[in-house]
């Protein structure tokens, strides 16, 4: 039997603290008032992670890159009639475009939420750049089509992982939790040493850094 590393340590902490932070959006977006303050402040978090797994998908681990993602109508067409390999790394057709469906709705829910005016209490900080009729489409789109839109996919990414538990007796968390699936055959492994880390945290930093710049655009203004 062959151990390989298929979650990098990098793209196993993005996804936690990605639910981690989308949990705690909902929360404190139903619960409104004073913990608003951290709704944004979660909100930036989520933009932050999501720029950088977007970046990451291009430079990251073997299977954590976009370029792995099988989602051309041939594997489509494969895991649709039952015929894909149980033994396969990394996400399946379905799988793949869910990570990509998920990480755009969040991209443009987050990107909203810096538009967004709730006329009370509480603005976006880049509310003042554009005009009353996009901050009402963004504050809409936020607050009513976009939230549905994540909670939906959330759901389903959770049934998602109970139907393979229950129905194919795959386990898709502990992979994402050590990092590691086991084969009997041999399979390219992700990167996954102190270089691959160390330069993961420097492009979290610079997603970071990239998220303090939108949120303060408009404070020159």
């Amino acid at each position: 039997m062959y151990t390989i590393r298929t979650w990098d340590l990098p793209t196993r902490l993005f996804h936690w603290a990605l639910v981690l932070c989308v949990v705690a959006l909902n929360v404190t977006g139903n619960i409104g008032g004073d913990v608003m303050a951290l709704h944004f402040l979660l909100g930036y978090c989520v933009l932050a992670l999501v720029f950088f797994r977007f970046f990451w998908g291009l430079l990251g681990g073997h299977w954590s890159r976009f370029s792995h993602f099988p989602m051309g109508l041939k594997s489509i067409n494969t895991y649709l009639r039952g015929q894909w390999p149980p033994t396969h790394l990394g996400h399946n057709p379905v799988g793949s475009y869910s990570v990509i469906a998920i990480l755009s709705v969040l991209l443009l829910q987050a990107l909203t939420g810096l538009l967004s005016d709730d006329e009370i209490a509480n603005q976006g900080p880049l509310t003042s750049l554009v005009s009353g009729e996009w901050v009402s489409l963004a504050t809409s789109w936020h607050t009513q089509l976009g939230k549905l839109f994540v909670l939906v996919l959330s759901i389903i990414h959770v049934l998602a992982i109970v139907i393979y538990k229950l129905k194919k007796d795959v386990a898709l968390v502990p992979p994402m939790i050590h990092g590691n699936k086991t084969l009997d055959q041999p399979a390219p492994a992700s990167a996954d040493g102190w270089r691959q880390r160390l330069w993961a945290m420097a492009l979290l930093t610079c997603c970071s850094a990239l998220v303090w710049s939108l949120v303060h655009l408009a404070d020159g203004t």
